[in-house]
């Protein structure tokens, strides 16, 4: 399957999603929302796909809604399904079962910082950019970001970046724990991907109910979490990934997981 505003790739247990209007700075169209959906879609029923690597072709990430393909011609109704693109790409991003990395090259700005932001990973390149401005120019802000944002950052924080609109820095992102890694602008893509195949060198099913109870963690008690855990260590006990890891472990060597 081929897509006009993405490039998808499926390399080395990488599902790699390229944004792909670089004329536009990957600045979001309904079919870019459409066409990401399904994409996202194909990862996750890719049995060969560890991980998702979204990234941008050209100078930027994605700066957010494309507003000369908004001027004329839309209802009431079509500005909604717009919208509503974004919050299905970002709640998919957030459930999908497969790990996400978000590698930010360039702008990354309102929806296309809310993409990097409902991702599992954010790398981002030195001379890249992330910002909020839609409370500068009198819109409001997507994909989740008011209940991710504070739980990444605090709230203090938070209200700064969404106030201020201020873009910041991969080393400020870092900083606050908005990104986990920033990497130099030359080899960027590179680092991106040493770092994906990292992440899907773990054991998928581990990894799934990880990123499940995280995300649910703060909506949970204590003894919720302990019995959700304690559910989940019953269940990955009775895969054979679980006996590789035991075996590899014993025999001093790296595991090697099939997701099974």
């Amino acid at each position: 399957m081929s897509y006009e505003t993405l490039l998808y790739d499926l390399t080395d247990g990488i599902a790699e999603i390229r944004l792909n209007r670089p004329q536009r700075l990957n600045a979001v169209t309904q079919q870019l929302y459409d066409e990401l959906n399904d994409a996202l879609t194909r990862a996750e029923a890719e049995r060969d796909a560890r991980v998702v690597l979204i990234t941008g072709e050209g100078r930027a990430f994605c700066v957010g809604a494309d507003l000369k393909a908004h001027k004329v011609g839309r209802t009431a109704f079509d500005r909604r399904q717009y919208l509503k693109g974004e919050q299905d790409v970002c709640h998919r991003l957030l459930h999908m079962k497969t790990p996400v990395i978000a590698a930010v090259n360039g702008y990354a700005l309102g929806a296309g910082a809310e993409i990097a932001i409902a991702s599992d990973f954010m790398l981002m390149a030195e001379s890249a950019q992330i910002g909020l401005p839609e409370i500068s120019i009198g819109n409001f802000l997507g994909g989740g970001v008011t209940w991710l944002l504070p739980r990444l950052v605090g709230l203090a924080k938070a209200r700064e970046l969404v106030f201020l609109g201020e873009r910041i820095g991969g080393a400020e992102a870092v900083r606050i724990g908005l990104a986990n890694r920033v990497f130099p602008d030359e080899g960027f893509l590179d680092a991106a991907r040493a770092f994906a195949l990292k992440v899907a060198s773990k054991a998928p099913f581990s990894m799934q109910l990880a990123k499940e109870q995280l995300n649910l963690s703060a909506e949970r008690t204590l003894d919720a979490c302990l019995t959700a855990e304690l559910e989940g260590m019953m269940f990955v006990g009775t895969t054979k990934d679980w006996q590789e890891g035991v075996d590899a472990f014993a025999e001093k060597r790296a595991p090697v997981f099939k997701g099974e």
